[in-house]
């Protein structure tokens, strides 16, 4: 598989962040304090670090919203299974357990512009680590410098994520936890709100979320962002935008170089009942794409999209 370097995949350091955001980096800095800065790290910004991957929708959600999943990566060699874990105990950023089965974590603050790079470092990490060890940071080059997820992985590959009600896959099989690690489960799973994918044809990336009050569906979308918000707007112009009875638009927000859509929906009515409802939203949002492709989008619709583009932040 061809080599890649960061560089070639990368947007220009300055495109789609705002310098008095926080850094995508993770460092809490403000980006113009960072990476954004004349004497910021070295290395470039990534935007779509995981562009080029068939999974890199999931892994935005797995990333970003996702509170607890593991799936096995899809390495292209290597004798050792990996397996890629929203969450790690004390968010290390990777892990080798009692059992002898290893993990990266991706919900992790990064040291460098490339989310894609620190994975694969981690990933390196754990095909040599020995039982019982830990990485808590991904640390800079150690001379044998792995490239990017996109060159260690099937880039055609598919991921299902296993979702988990809580974190107790973190020990093996009739371990109890104790001291910090039991402190961090305790924590970690107080934390997680009910999540579940949806699980229907044509319908990828797609997660159930109970916030409490509400539930919310959350939908990481493949598209090009002004694409898909004019074939959004022609929808909302239509009136269908939304996942019928008991559902509204919310808002979107950017994530990793994509746009995630947000729809309130009715808590009452279980994660499985929405899966007809998204399977049928995205037939219409397919033939929206193709027909702002033959058709400009009219007067109504661009102010629809204007209101749409209002209603985003920006996580990473």
């Amino acid at each position: 598989m061809a080599k890649r370097t960061a560089v070639k995949n990368a947007a220009k350091p300055t495109d789609g962040v705002n310098p008095r955001q926080p850094c995508p980096c993770g460092s809490g800095k403000r980006y113009k304090a960072c990476h954004g800065s004349e004497g910021g790290p070295g290395d470039v910004m990534v935007s779509r670090p995981f562009e080029g991957l068939a999974s890199e929708c999931e892994l935005i959600a797995l990333r970003e919203f996702v509170p607890a999943a593991t799936v096995k990566l899809p390495l292209v060699k290597g004798d050792r299974e990996i397996t890629l874990a929203t969450v790690l105990p004390m968010a290390a950023a990777g892990l080798v357990r009692g059992d002898g089965t290893a993990f990266v974590g991706l919900q992790v603050q990064i040291r460098s512009g490339d989310i894609s790079r620190d994975l694969a470092r981690a990933i390196q990490w754990a095909e040599a680590a020995e039982v019982g060890e830990a990485l808590s940071v991904v640390g800079p080059d150690n001379g044998e410098n792995p490239g990017r997820l996109q060159d260690i992985l099937d880039v055609d590959a598919e991921l299902s994520p296993e979702l988990h009600d809580d974190f107790a896959w973190w020990m093996p099989p009739d371990n109890q936890p104790t001291g910090e690690v039991a402190l961090s489960l305790e924590r970690a799973n107080s934390a997680i709100l009910p999540t579940a994918r949806v699980d229907a044809p044509g319908v990828k990336a797609a997660y159930w979320v109970d916030a409490g009050d509400k539930a919310h569906l959350r939908w990481v979308r493949p598209e090009a962002e002004e694409k898909l918000l004019n074939a959004m707007a022609r929808l909302h112009v239509r009136g269908e935008l939304d996942l019928g009875e008991g559902s509204r638009y919310a808002g979107s927000f950017r994530a990793h170089g994509l746009v995630v859509p947000v729809w309130d929906l009715d808590r009452e009515l279980h994660s499985s009942e929405w899966a007809g409802p998204a399977e049928a939203l995205g037939k219409r949002l397919l033939d929206a794409l193709a027909s702002v492709e033959a058709e400009p989008i009219t007067d109504a619709e661009r102010r629809a999209r204007e209101g749409l583009r209002g209603r985003q932040i920006t996580l990473r």
